[in-house]
């Protein structure tokens, strides 16, 4: 139990200091709410795979950056990025540097892009979702992965996507209520999708 007399997932309290705030409204306010609008989709996709090695937190702390680098998450507006907005990006402290990542998101635009719509992306994603399960009783019966997942990821990178495995597809699952893996002791109530 944590300071406001409510229990929460255990990664939602690993944050001490100025950002423990940011990680705890994450978790309240965010985290596996079933997520449908594309562009949003789009934006949680990146910045999973941009996460990738790294804390949760570093993303969370930069993603207003990201926005404003990525233009919004729109998918026409990155599909349309150049060599020189990869070396502008490169350059901006604001958000992770990492070029392989920055490449990626641009791929994944132009993947995004060429299925349609945004709501396309959306319908594609959510076809992986699993039916709903009991939430676990603690983090230990959480997998990193599942056979969703790696179906996701086999079809994303069917379609062009890059930087989306088995395991940031996964995330990409708890983080958008495709599956819902706070414990059960955790106040967040269980939300249909």
């Amino acid at each position: 139990m944590e300071d406001d007399g409510r229990i929460r997932c255990g990664w939602a309290g690993l944050s001490s200091g100025p950002h423990a705030e940011m990680y705890r409204n994450y978790h309240d306010q965010e985290w596996g709410r079933p997520l449908h609008d594309g562009t949003a989709l789009f934006e949680r996709m990146s910045l999973e795979a941009f996460q990738s090695g790294l804390s949760w937190l570093i993303i969370l702390r930069k993603r207003e950056n990201f926005r404003r680098a990525f233009r919004g998450f729109d998918v026409k507006k990155i599909a349309r990025f150049k060599d020189a907005d990869v070396q502008r990006l490169l350059a901006d402290d604001g958000i992770v540097r990492n070029r392989a990542k920055i490449e990626a998101t641009i791929a994944n635009a132009r993947a995004a892009l060429d299925l349609g719509s945004p709501a396309d992306l959306s319908e594609l994603l959510w076809s992986f979702a699993p039916p709903p399960r009991p939430r676990p009783a603690d983090g230990s019966e959480i997998p990193s992965a599942s056979a969703e997942s790696k179906a996701m990821a086999r079809e994303l990178k069917r379609l062009g996507f890059r930087f989306v495995g088995p395991t940031t597809a996964y995330a990409l699952m708890q983080a958008t209520g495709m599956v819902d893996d706070h414990i059960r002791a955790c106040w967040v109530p269980p939300l249909s999708r």
